[in-house]
């Protein structure tokens, strides 16, 4: 007999599962997907996640075997924390605030990971901010029977490039798979919006799906505005526009609801507006489509384009898609510094695994481990359920990673563009001008906001707090403030790191 005690996720391939595993294909979501959960776990053990499609982690007792089965998706894009305790009892849920309420649990500050995080400004690998917790990482699964845990990764992104397709033939198969997915990604009585932006990963999903309707998040100030761009796609598409304008005022307001949904802090600023953008949405729909994925997979960010030049050095100093404080600064900042522990060590077993790899490829997979994992992902799971949204990502699909990983670089990224495989496949179903329109990102206002009189009043106390001086040295933190004031708007990521953290440990510790 086997129970599924905990379970989020949406399973994509549930009709061929139905099929193959004898399960009523009439029956609700709910119930049915924890059929076929519980029916393949019965089938295939802790194989199970090899047989699906889709965003999970889950947790199931068997009582046959005495055996807990923690699972969590092979991308990582629902969160999944566990923790041993004291007299040897596995604690485990896909929330931390959960954790915390079980029996057993001791709360304690690993303040190690303030020096890490001042650095990725989110917390990476397996370790959190909570001592003993631990966070199950993507493509792994663990097993506690007789007081013995085992974590084991089932799955890891692996490339093996293919010379042979040309362009057009890894357009054509990212193109078809894509229509693939877009058919599982809902049922025909559901009604689902999607997010979109100015950039070519959710102009495509929409365009592939029947959405009904498009959201974005705007600003008054139209130097960093990109909902016109997304108004015009929409159009184009016909579908329907809705456009959540952010005030400065309720983008600070909102922090500590963000940092208490997110668990864990992130200093991401777009985490701010995805989360007022997920509760707008909320309003008129509880099912949405977003774009995550095909930046890390296909070649995205601009910096992708410097992967050559920076060639075997990357294992040096390539981090992911962060990399806010550098060593000097941290030491002369933290109160407490260790100087054994450095954030390129999180990414050393990477690099690893990927020494024969290009250089394009290594930044990539160090992305999608880490980047992908404790940013992007979290804030997609914790700011949609706080919201009481839910989101599906097309683009995050295996069967999409499939084709990125075969796909040689150069497909990728050249002199002139980044995306260039995926941009062609989504040519087929938009302009040109929206295809392969120069990445911009999502952009916040915040630096110019944050140095605001009118807005920063809780930044300038929390920088002045007791919180802030058992942790810094408040000379130092003053200094980077006062030089951030009188102009310096790049050091606002370090502001807005360490106003991130205080702001969560106000409200956890």
């Amino acid at each position: 007999m086997a129970t599924l005690t905990e379970y989020r996720g949406h399973i994509r391939n549930w009709k061929e599962l139905c099929l193959e595993l004898g399960v009523d294909a009439g029956l609700e979501r709910k119930a049915r997907e924890e059929a076929i959960l519980l029916m393949g776990y019965e089938k295939w053990g802790t194989s199970l996640p090899d047989h699906l499609y889709g965003m999970f982690a889950l947790t199931i007792q068997d009582e046959k075997n005495g055996l807990t089965y923690g699972l969590r998706d092979q991308f990582g894009t629902k969160p999944y924390y566990y923790y041993v305790t004291a007299d040897g009892r596995l604690l485990s849920s896909l929330s931390i605030r959960h954790l915390m309420e079980q029996d057993g649990f001791i709360k304690e500050f690993n303040r190690d990971m303030l020096q890490l995080f001042l650095t990725y400004t989110y917390v990476p690998g397996e370790e959190t901010f909570f001592k003993g917790v631990k966070k199950l990482m993507p493509g792994h699964f663990l097993t506690f029977k007789g007081g013995e845990l085992n974590v084991h990764r089932y799955w890891a992104p692996e490339f093996k490039p293919d010379e042979n397709p040309s362009l057009e033939n890894w357009a054509d198969e990212i193109h078809k798979t894509l229509q693939d997915v877009m058919k599982q990604v809902k049922t025909e009585d559901e009604v689902a919006e999607s997010f979109l932006s100015g950039g070519v990963d959710s102009s495509y999903v929409l365009a592939m799906s029947d959405a009904v309707a498009a959201d974005s998040c705007g600003y008054e100030d139209a130097r960093f505005d990109e909902s016109p761009l997304a108004e015009k796609t929409a159009e184009l598409l016909g579908r329907q526009f809705n456009r959540r304008i952010v005030q400065p005022e309720e983008y600070f307001a909102v922090v500590p609801w963000v940092m208490e949904n997110m668990e864990l802090p992130l200093a991401d600023a777009s985490a701010i507006v995805f989360a007022l953008g997920c509760q707008a949405t909320a309003e008129h729909t509880k099912l949405c489509y977003s774009g995550e994925g095909a930046d890390e997979f296909f070649g995205g960010y601009n910096m992708y384009r410097n992967a050559e030049r920076y060639g075997d050095n990357l294992k040096t100093f390539y981090i992911g898609n962060t990399n806010i404080m550098k060593e000097d600064e941290k030491q002369t900042l933290l109160r407490y510094y260790n100087p054994d522990l450095l954030p390129i060590d999180i990414a050393a077993p990477i690099y690893e695994e990927i020494e024969d790899l290009d250089p394009l490829t290594k930044m990539s997979s160090v992305d999608i481990r880490l980047w992908l994992e404790g940013d992007i992902y979290l804030n997609v799971d914790k700011m949609s359920t706080a919201a009481g949204l839910e989101i599906r990502m097309p683009l995050t699909d295996r069967r999409i990673f499939d084709i990125a990983a075969r796909m040689p670089a150069r497909f990728k990224v050249n002199d002139e563009q980044n995306k260039v495989a995926f941009r062609t496949a989504a040519s087929k179903v938009l302009p040109d001008e929206i295809a392969f329109r120069k990445k911009l990102g999502f952009i916040v206002p915040i630096r110019h906001w944050m140095a605001d009189d009118r807005y920063n009043a809780d930044v300038r106390a929390k920088l002045t707090s007791d919180t802030a001086a058992t942790f810094f040295n408040m000379d130092v933190l003053q200094g980077i403030w006062d030089e951030y004031i009188g102009g310096n708007s790049d050091l606002w990521r370090k502001i807005w790191t360490v106003y991130a953290f205080l702001v969560w440990y106000d409200i956890y510790f």
